[in-house]
């Protein structure tokens, strides 16, 4: 009985694969490095941001949205893409203007011109200060108006929410996410149950 059940389990197993015409190569060698998928989230903490402060795992804060510049970092190259390397994990509102959302400018006092303010040097997408032939506009939007890449709002506003079972006497501590609107709903995560406080 069991070289009988051991031979038919081999059939079957045959007949599962799939014909070499079927298979194909999955280019994982051709693939760019790329940070493992998460789970998108409405809301992260300034502590959650400041952990994906690499060239590999880039997330920016900016205007109370995060983030998520890898790819764009994986798709260009070059010393424009330095300055948003270093500020990776951290929050670039102050290379911003708050009304217009575009990079502040300053007025160069030796040549009198508007120019870009870049605390960490030129990058991506920001135009130069004078005529510049080495310049591509070969961009629709600038990466900073990219709705696309944005992968949930910034807060700061978490409360810790201790939950005790009084049957079995075990307790939990969870954070509780806020926003500033006050028609949002605040959710509370407890380990993969969702929890909507209205």
């Amino acid at each position: 009985i069991n070289a009988e059940y051991m031979g038919l389990r081999e059939q079957k197993m045959k007949a599962a694969l799939l014909p070499e015409e079927y298979s194909k190569l999955s280019g994982l060698k051709k693939a760019k490095h790329l940070p493992p998928p998460y789970k998108l989230r409405r809301y992260y903490l300034p502590s959650e941001v400041a952990t994906h402060n690499t060239a590999y795992d880039c997330w920016v804060s900016m205007f109370d949205f995060v983030c998520d510049l890898t790819a764009l970092i994986q798709e260009n190259s070059g010393p424009e893409i330095e300055p948003i390397v270093k500020a990776a994990g951290t929050d670039i509102t102050h290379w911003f203007d708050a009304k217009t959302k575009e990079p502040k400018t300053f007025i160069n006092p030796v040549t009198s011109l508007q120019e870009p303010y870049a605390p960490n040097g030129p990058f991506l997408h920001l135009p130069p200060s004078g005529p510049n032939s080495c310049f591509q506009a070969d961009f629709d939007v600038p990466w900073w108006k990219q709705e696309s890449l944005r992968i949930g709002q910034l807060t700061k506003k978490v409360r810790k929410i201790r939950i005790i079972n009084t049957l079995t006497t075990d307790d939990d501590v969870c954070l509780l996410y806020t926003s500033d609107a006050a028609d949002e709903r605040s959710s509370v995560d407890l380990g993969g149950r969702r929890i909507i406080k209205k």
